[in-house]
């Protein structure tokens, strides 16, 4: 494959010295984009766009076309692997995600088999390797995977919940029903992330949607736990050079410090959190990945600038930093925005990496 043109990624996602710092946003090939919309409404749904490789390779590049982004990141969704075990994931107009056949009983749970990456998922991997040679080396490939908590918080609700309350009642009731749930659900994520490396992902991300929602020893036993057995158990190292490993417990910066314990190289950070007190907490451990509003993607240029500004001098000079949306950008977010955050990144970062 063509070699790296631009590694400020993945450099700062090890630590090592950058010459301004790296920014990529969740959600990047998305509906903010005319283009995205187009492509979406020429495949005809989100399921078809998404098991298409080469409309996924599309829109995957698409904010790369327009923007000095420092990664791409493969479009796909969280919920492959449950739809790989045969729950039947569909998307209800104005709902999200949702499984046609819920894990509803221990019998449901019990009958779950591992999916096989190279069969069940192919789709994804070729999505990732048809990204890798659009890209051409320009910026590095981000695979990702949703965390085994997350994951088994769709497949028992049947979807999005407000309270996630068949899932807490689970755990509860039944912890070592869950603990197998979780356990093969970690084996699935470890299989797809080594396939999806294999198949040129450069960064691997756990996104841990839910793990927010638990208290802190549940969070522990029945999150943590299970992404520490996956980031111990993948590839870390392809085309002669590591692969570095985000994890974003959404609403977890209470657990910064365990969070950072568990091996992986970088974590992510939501709004809530300060960035200062982060690297305080965890900097010299690992590197910190965040942290704006997306809403405030919604505002004015200067706002923009301003917060960037304010997010950079908060971290501080010197590398590991990795400039993102502490959650995915909103559809409504008018495109020239993404400029304005791209831009100010660079351009403001530049100072702090020559006074680190």
């Amino acid at each position: 494959m063509a070699p790296l043109q631009n590694d400020r990624l993945l450099r700062a996602l090890l630590r090592e010295p950058v010459d301004m710092t790296p920014v990529w946003v969740m959600r990047q090939a998305g509906r903010y984009l005319p283009e995205y919309n187009a492509t979406r409404k020429r495949a005809g749904s989100f399921i078809s766009l998404m098991k298409s490789p080469s409309m996924a390779a599309e829109v995957t590049l698409q904010p790369l076309d327009r923007y000095r982004l420092d990664a791409a990141i493969v479009f796909s969704d969280i919920l492959t692997i449950p739809d790989a075990m045969g729950l039947g994931l569909y998307f209800a107009e104005g709902e999200g995600p949702r499984f046609e056949r819920p894990l509803r009983d221990a019998a449901a749970i019990e009958a779950l088999r591992l999916p096989d990456p190279d069969r069940d998922l192919r789709y994804v991997l070729d999505a990732v390797a048809e990204c890798r040679r659009g890209l051409a080396g320009r910026v590095p490939l981000i695979g990702f995977s949703g965390s085994p908590f997350t994951l088994a918080c769709y497949m028992i609700e049947g979807g999005g919940s407000d309270d996630f309350a068949r899932v807490k009642q689970l755990m509860y009731g039944d912890p070592a029903l869950m603990h197998r749930l979780l356990d093969l659900n970690a084996r699935a994520v470890a299989t797809y992330l080594d396939a999806q490396i294999e198949a040129g992902a450069q960064a691997v991300m756990l996104f841990d949607t839910w793990g927010g929602m638990l208290a802190a020893e549940r969070y522990q036993a029945f999150s943590l736990a299970y992404l520490q057995q996956v980031v111990s158990s993948i590839r870390r190292e392809a085309d002669g050079r590591r692969v570095p490993v985000i994890v974003f417990t959404k609403g977890g910066g209470i657990w910064l410090e365990s969070i950072a314990g568990i091996g992986a190289d970088a974590v992510g950070i939501d709004w809530t959190v300060d960035i200062a007190q982060a690297r305080r907490r965890v900097g010299g451990q690992v590197a910190l990945q965040g942290n704006m509003d997306p809403m405030v993607m919604l505002t004015r240029p200067d706002v923009i600038r301003d917060e960037v500004a304010r997010i950079l001098e908060g971290f501080g000079p010197g590398t590991g930093h990795v400039f993102n949306l502490g959650h995915g950008i909103t559809r409504f977010t008018p495109p020239e925005h993404m400029s304005v955050l791209v831009d100010s990144v660079h351009e403001l970062s530049q100072a702090m990496h020559a006074r680190g």
